[in-house]
């Protein structure tokens, strides 16, 4: 596969590339470059964690990325995830590999990496403090955002520690591509900036959108409290679609949905349909009434995005055939976890837990 036809499988999926011609410098000179998405063990899987990132892996890997899956167990440990029991995190961690076994992630293609095991060395903690010397408190509280806080949110001490210590992990890996969520940004460009400063390796960045809570655009202050107060989260119910919902929870939470007629800013309905269900699914179809024009099919987004701009399809007919894409996509996943019995009493541990922030 030439270079040129890797960049454009990666900017099917990447909202952002940092940068492109660092990539294709990349591409053109590694034959086999170190890419790594990170995950803080935690709650149920829901549909951006199982569908949109599975997507974005297969990509990478399609592209001939060794791809490292980092189960963060530290990191939701200060971050106070499932009340900071380790032991929690960690069968949350075994669950995750589950979901992703699930949703078709060859495991063997993948290296799966806790951060126990990464930071039991000096070698890890002496890059964590050499970093921490090259960023600024005032630099450093600006960054907890990738964490889902607040700058000026009340910190413990142990938080403090979690954007150097992310920095940390993508040298002490290797790694040459952040394939990390937006919500990430500010975490891959002080790896870069300190990169710069140590004369160690520069990662590129490349990042994927960050899909709307059920709720929609919830606006706040800046940009970047925006995103974090809409994006779909696995700790709020109420904004995110899980991979074990049944058929019927699948229909009803997106009938409930926000999904304003003939809009597509802040609409989830829509996103869901760009972001997952036209990555996996060739053709998206609707079926109504014929006296409201009849079953309808769409070959892409942008004639799904056009015929909704153009008030063609009613909100709720659009509801309806993005349940029923939904589900087709999650009820493998649903049947793996009814019928593996591992998964099953995993997915049964992690439900049974207090989810905590």
């Amino acid at each position: 596969m030439d270079v040129q036809t890797k960049i454009s499988i990666i900017k099917e999926f990447a909202e952002e590339i940092i940068t492109e011609e660092e990539l294709q410098q990349l591409f053109e000179t590694n034959n086999k470059p170190i890419a790594y998405d990170g995950f803080e063990p935690s709650g149920i899987a829901p549909i951006h964690f199982g569908l949109l990132r599975a997507t974005n892996l297969r990509n990478m890997i399609k592209v001939g990325i060794n791809f490292k899956l980092y189960l963060a167990d530290y990191f939701a440990f200060v971050n106070n995830k499932l009340g900071g029991d380790l032991e929690k995190i960690r069968t949350a961690g075994q669950y995750f590999i589950e979901v992703w076994k699930a949703c078709g992630i060859d495991i063997d293609k993948v290296e799966i990496i806790w951060a126990k095991d990464l930071m039991d060395g000096l070698s890890y903690w002496d890059k964590t403090l050499r970093i921490a010397r090259e960023i600024s408190l005032e630099r450093n509280l600006r960054a907890v955002t990738i964490m889902g806080r607040k700058e000026n949110e009340k910190l413990s001490m142990g938080q403090l520690f979690y954007p150097p210590m992310q920095v940390t992990d993508i040298f002490q890996m290797d790694i040459d591509i952040c394939q990390l969520g937006m919500d990430q940004r500010r975490a891959h460009i002080l790896a870069r900036e300190v990169a710069q400063k140590l004369k160690w390796k520069k990662p590129v960045a490349i990042h994927h959108h960050i899909l709307l809570g059920l709720q929609g655009l919830q606006q706040k202050g800046t940009k970047e409290e925006t995103m974090i107060a809409s994006k779909m989260s696995k700790s709020d119910p109420k904004s995110a679609i899980y991979m074990h919902e049944s058929y019927e929870d699948i229909k009803k939470k997106v009938n409930s949905a926000y999904c304003p007629e003939r809009q597509e800013e802040g609409n989830p309905i829509l996103e869901y349909a760009r972001y997952i269900i036209f990555k996996e699914i060739k053709n998206l179809t609707i079926e109504r009434p014929a006296k409201f024009g009849g079953t309808i099919q769409f070959g892409s987004y942008e004639e799904l995005r056009s015929a909704y701009l153009a008030g063609k399809i009613h909100p709720m007919d659009l509801k309806s055939g993005i349940a029923e894409a939904l589900e087709k996509l999650i009820a493998p996943v649903r049947r793996y976890f009814e019928t593996n019995k591992r998964a099953k009493a995993l997915y049964e541990q992690v439900k049974s837990f207090q989810i905590t922030r």
